[in-house]
């Protein structure tokens, strides 16, 4: 795939005015809707649940990312492609069961990606890349936005695109934390393919411009 996408974290949107924020990246030239769901135990935030993203989903026009931080995730996986994920994504650390977890997020149509937190080795995903249609990549321990980004991450990318290269696996490679006009390039040079960007986009002076800004800086 040539075309690196740019996924908005909308953790980062104001909720007092969500819709609008949704509306903008209708608009913009982002290519996904980034939801990260927490739920105060696998991460020590919580930030929203069912209610919000079905709110969400109503006025979105573009693919629902939706990012799963939460324990045992198998419970809620039919209940995310209802409410309208396009790509549902499990930490790899939350399952004790990858394999069948990935095949009942395929199971209900939507893509299935694997989260791994910063500690996490990518050749642990060595059995099941070929299954993968992403890997979401944390570059921040996960849990709150507008975190500093974690320099080894660029390793990480590299060494997960060589395994998916010599597994002739399909997934892409998305990063999540931290993401900015500053490493976005070079993360796209180490092999990254989506890049989530929350605090960047949504608190800066004018969204829109930003998001156009981190397209043409990955093009």
């Amino acid at each position: 795939m040539n075309t690196k996408l740019v996924a908005p974290s909308l953790l980062a949107a104001d909720f007092g005015n969500l819709q609008r924020d949704v509306e903008m990246v209708n608009k913009s030239d982002a290519d996904w809707h980034h939801i990260d769901v927490m739920d105060g135990v696998f991460v020590p935030n919580i930030s929203y649940g069912m209610p919000v993203v079905k709110a969400i989903a109503k006025h979105a026009t573009k693919p629902l990312d939706v990012h799963l931080m939460i324990v045992d995730p198998d419970r809620y996986i039919k209940t995310f492609a209802e409410l309208g994920a396009s790509i549902l994504s499990v930490h790899y650390e939350a399952c004790t069961h990858l394999h069948r977890t990935l095949q009942a997020i395929k199971a209900e149509g939507m893509k299935a990606g694997v989260a791994l937190n910063p500690h996490t080795s990518v050749h642990l995903l060595e059995d099941t890349i070929q299954d993968i249609d992403l890997v979401c990549m944390m570059s921040v321990n996960p849990g709150f936005g507008g975190q500093s980004f974690i320099e080894n991450t660029y390793q990480k990318v590299s060494d997960l695109k060589n395994l998916i290269k010599k597994k002739n696996s399909k997934a892409l490679i998305e990063i999540d934390g931290g993401v900015n006009a500053t490493n976005a390039k070079k993360l796209v040079d180490a092999g990254a393919d989506v890049l989530v960007a929350g605090s960047f986009v949504f608190k800066s002076e004018n969204p829109t411009a930003t998001i156009k800004t981190l397209k043409e800086e990955i093009a």
